[in-house]
C-alpha cells in the first residue's frame, strides 16, 4: 500500500469513527439530579441505564421510611414514562437468603452474588439484582431488623451479558450501601 492510499484509509477511518460516535451519544433533556428516591445518586454508575429522553422522574417517593412509619419503600425511575429501573426496601425480621427457591422467580440466570462491601447475602440475575443484609439501629423495631434491597432493570443497559450484570450488582451494591447509611443501620 502506498502513503497516499494509506493516509486516505487512516482519514476515512477517522471520519467513520468519528461519526460513529456522534451517533452514540447520549441526548439528554434532562438533567440527573444528586438524590433520586430518597438515596443520593452515583452518576457514573446510574449512566449504564440511562436512555434518551426529556423528563427524568421518580414515582413511588422515598425507599428510605421515616422510623415506624412503614417497613418498605418502593420507588421507580423513568424517563418519558419508561421505567428504567424499580427499587424496593424491605425492613425484615430475619436474614433472607436471595438464592432461596421462594426468590427465584425474581431472576433469569441467577447466581450467587459475591463481594458484598457489607455483611450479608445476595443474588444477580441478567436484570435484576438483590441483597439480604442486617441494619440493627438505635430505636429499630426487633422484628425489622434486616433488610431486603432490590433492584430491576426494566431497561437492560448496553454491552454483553457480563457487562450488563456488572453494572446491575454495582449499582445495587451501592444503593444498597447508601440505604443501609440513610437508615443509620449499624450492623
Amino acid at each position: 500500500m502506498n502513503a497516499s492510499l494509506r493516509r486516505a484509509s487512516g482519514a476515512a477511518l477517522t471520519v467513520c469513527l468519528a461519526v460513529s460516535l456522534a451517533g452514540c451519544g447520549i441526548d439528554r433533556g434532562y438533567e440527573v439530579p444528586k438524590e433520586l428516591c430518597g438515596v443520593g445518586v452515583d452518576q457514573k454508575l446510574l449512566d449504564p441505564f440511562l436512555v434518551d429522553g426529556d423528563k427524568l422522574e421518580t414515582t413511588g417517593g422515598s425507599v428510605i421510611a421515616p422510623k415506624g412509619a412503614k417497613t418498605w419503600g418502593k420507588c421507580q425511575i423513568s424517563v418519558d414514562g419508561e421505567v428504567l429501573l424499580y427499587l424496593s426496601v424491605e425492613k425484615v425480621d430475619k436474614l433472607y437468603d436471595p438464592m432461596a427457591k421462594q426468590d427465584e422467580f425474581r431472576f433469569t440466570n441467577r447466581e450467587k452474588m459475591d463481594g458484598l462491601p457489607f455483611k450479608g447475602l445476595g443474588a444477580l440475575g441478567d436484570s435484576s439484582a438483590m441483597v439480604g443484609t442486617g441494619c440493627a439501629a438505635p430505636g429499630a423495631a426487633p422484628d425489622a431488623d434486616h433488610l431486603v434491597v432490590f433492584v430491576d432493570a426494566s431497561v437492560k443497559p448496553a454491552g454483553d451479558a457480563g457487562e450488563r450484570r456488572a453494572y446491575i450488582k454495582n449499582y445495587t451494591l451501592d444503593f444498597a450501601s447508601k440505604v443501609k447509611k440513610a437508615l443509620g443501620c449499624t450492623a
